[in-house]
């Protein structure tokens, strides 16, 4: 009887641990995503400063536009791009929005970098690896929802009905 009884008392016990891990690791996630908010938004001001330098340049491109200052204001452009998918990566947390940022890296370097023949035909089999991945590996139901339990805006239009005749597209639609 006395072993029953610790038997149970311990299985009770070991269930409360259970469920303290369970909230704690709860409120870690949550301080996670607190954090990727905040650093989402530290990296978005960050990107709208470094805008103005990029907006005081086109003046200087239209009457002397040489190609040091064109490939500067590309570098900074394409960087702040990058910058703004990594920011909708950290927001959608889908797999899909992953590759966008890879892609829009890789065909950064592509543009502004000044490689040989070798890196450039890497850089061009990664990407087309990135398309073929997107089209024929990508599993939809893999990173489909948000923490919040919507659709993935990168998969929502999957499961969106096909507008009706005479109907506009939305500009979601339109864009793509």
């Amino acid at each position: 009887m006395e072993q029953q009884k610790n038997r149970l008392s311990n299985t009770a016990l070991h269930g409360k641990e259970e469920r303290v891990k369970r909230i704690f690791r709860d409120q870690i996630a949550e301080a996670a995503g607190i954090l990727e908010v905040v650093l989402s938004g530290i990296v978005l001001v960050g990107l709208l400063f470094s805008i103005v330098p990029l907006v005081q340049w086109m003046p200087g491109l239209i009457v002397d536009g040489n190609e040091v200052e064109v490939y500067e204001f590309l570098t900074r452009a394409l960087d702040i791009v990058i910058g703004i998918e990594f920011i909708k990566m950290l927001a959608k947390h889908s797999p899909g929005s992953v590759l966008e940022v890879l892609l829009y890296a890789i065909a950064r370097n592509m543009i502004v970098g000044h490689e040989d023949a070798v890196q450039n035909l890497v850089s061009v089999a990664a990407i087309a690896l990135i398309f073929i991945i997107r089209r024929f590996f990508f599993v939809p139901s893999f990173g489909q929802k948000l923490p919040g339990g919507q659709l993935a805006p990168d998969v929502a239009h999957l499961y969106t009905p096909a507008p009706e005749e005479g109907h506009e597209l939305g500009d979601e639609e339109t864009s793509r």
